[in-house]
């Protein structure tokens, strides 16, 4: 085809192509001699004028070279195409529409050629010229395509193009207006879209005017995104247009916009928590400033599939992950239904995992019974209580309920310590499995035992215990016992029973004679 590149090859029977170089002549003209190093012979973007008869010639060795003779001849013909087009560029059109179809030739000069048209259309104005012109009806839909005969060349034409398809639609299409707020805030604007979806190629007017009685006015700028920024309180619509002569669609639904009061809404998290964990409860509460609460009426929207009630506030617990998303609010006078605007979104995220707590003793050694140690109990939140356990009791220290502050300093009794974080808002742990686990740290040699326990019923299942998340005990036993501690027994511990799972808790294994400052801890 025309502009094409093609590749021509010469193939030697019995020899390797790389012993030898290559001749090449059309029509059998020496004057078009061409010489190559490999057996390929590349016409780049071919035109009329590589049209011909072409052979190749092998030759090797020197100073008398073995020469082939030439090959049978290869004839060469460049076709042009013929394509379609359209004017405008829409293969979708709607009834009464014009439009015009095109055939044009590759390289060719419209006065050369003749054109030749193939409809599957039952339209009776196919013209057999360049182009032609149709109003658009039903009878104009299905493929058209082309094909050229050039004038004084008797054998020189095109293949038949490859057909295009139009379609027309009886029904006039009609514009739909949306907008991306229900309300304008004061001193704020709506952003308004019209589309129609149907087809493309429109550019769309909007009409404005104050009220139902009073007479429309255009919003002269043609737009061809379809957006229109607005700030008057009124009635909106809107038109798509295309085409020469132009084409009207039906005028779109109409969207009234009332300018809101001056209040705003705000939603506020009570406890004051954007990252809450699965079961706990928090409350969103619609705040107005400036209002009475018996004055307004609210209405939420949120990002996730829960549709709070129209109410103030809005309770969740117990929570879990699908409550996380964004939450905004707004609310409405009783007395006149004036509106505020929606207030800024807040974003809520619950976490389905549990906070990671984790006991810290000082000094490090392993201590004798009367030694008096100080406990620091973290976690991976800053906004939680914390409670010291010593086998199911609390610490023998005033610190026997819930504290606000992490540090607590007990004499030895046992060697079972563990702490847990409480929520601020709640008096009962976050933990429902009890993985009870040593004092930090474990001297190596020394005996361990971690025992996995329920607070409200007796484990009656098998139950898992992890290190590092590797599971490494799973059978009845409610112990892990590790009769000699070394180095490699240092990690983060776990449990699981009963579809349930504890949070972690970390063993550090230190060497006998690892010390506190300069005095090395006493053997136990």
């Amino acid at each position: 085809f025309w502009t094409e590149t093609l590749t021509l090859r010469c193939e030697i029977e019995g020899g390797g192509d790389s012993e030898w170089t290559f001749v090449w002549r059309r029509d059998r003209t020496f004057s078009s001699d061409k010489q190559t190093a490999d057996n390929k012979y590349i016409i780049s973007r071919a035109t009329d004028s590589d049209n011909g008869d072409y052979e190749c010639s092998g030759r090797r060795g020197s100073p008398n070279p073995t020469v082939t003779p030439w090959s049978e001849p290869f004839k060469l013909t460049v076709t042009r195409k013929a394509v379609v087009t359209l004017q405008p560029h829409w293969t979708e059109i709607h009834s009464g529409e014009k439009i015009t179809l095109r055939c044009e030739i590759e390289g060719g000069d419209d006065s050369e050629w003749e054109y030749e048209w193939e409809t599957t259309s039952s339209d009776r104005s196919v013209r057999q010229s360049e182009s032609f012109e149709i109003t658009a009806t039903s009878h104009s839909e299905g493929e058209y395509k082309c094909k050229g005969k050039h004038k004084t060349e008797v054998l020189s034409s095109t293949p038949w193009s490859t057909p295009i398809t139009l379609t027309v639609s009886e029904q006039k299409p009609k514009a739909e207006l949306k907008a991306d707020v229900t309300d304008i805030p004061v001193g704020g604007y709506v952003t308004l879209t019209c589309d129609v979806s149907s087809s493309s190629g429109w550019q769309y007017y909007f009409w404005y005017r104050a009220d139902k009685s009073s007479n429309p006015s255009s919003i002269h700028d043609v737009s061809s995104a379809g957006q229109k920024r607005v700030s008057k309180e009124g009635l909106y619509w809107c038109r798509g247009e295309r085409g020469n002569p132009v084409y009207y669609t039906e005028d779109s639904n109409t969207i009234q916009k009332i300018v809101t009061v001056a209040n705003k809404a705000v939603v506020t998290l009570h406890p004051n928590w954007s990252e809450i964990y699965y079961k706990e409860s928090i409350t969103l509460r619609c705040e107005i400033k400036d209002g009475d609460d018996a004055e307004w009426e609210y209405e939420w929207k949120t990002s996730n599939s829960f549709k709070p009630p129209k109410e103030k506030e809005y309770s969740i617990g117990p929570a879990d992950t699908s409550h996380s998303g964004n939450y905004s609010c707004k609310g409405r006078k009783k007395s006149d239904q004036s509106p505020t605007g929606w207030s800024d979104p807040i974003t809520l995220t619950v976490l389905y995992s549990s906070p990671q707590p984790v006991l810290t003793v000082s000094p490090l050694c392993q201590h004798f019974t009367s030694d008096s140690v100080s406990l620091e109990c973290k976690g991976n939140s800053t906004q939680w209580r914390v409670k010291f356990q010593e086998d199911s009791f609390l610490a023998d220290c005033s610190l026997r309920d819930t504290m606000t502050g992490s540090t607590c300093t007990i004499e030895v009794t046992s060697r079972e310590i563990m702490c847990t974080g409480v929520s601020l808002d709640q008096g009962s742990s976050s933990l429902i499995i009890i993985l009870v686990s040593p004092v930090h740290p474990v001297t190596e040699g020394s005996s361990v035992s971690l025992s996995c326990r329920l607070r409200s019923s007796d484990i009656v299942s098998n139950v898992f215990f992890y290190q590092n998340n590797k599971l490494i005990q799973n059978d009845t036993r409610k112990e892990l016992n590790i009769s000699a501690v070394s180095k490699s027994d240092e990690g983060f511990y776990k449990c699981q029973t009963s579809g349930r799972e504890s949070s972690q808790s970390w063993m550090s294994v230190k060497g006998e004679w690892d010390s506190q400052g300069d005095t090395p801890c006493p053997l136990k």
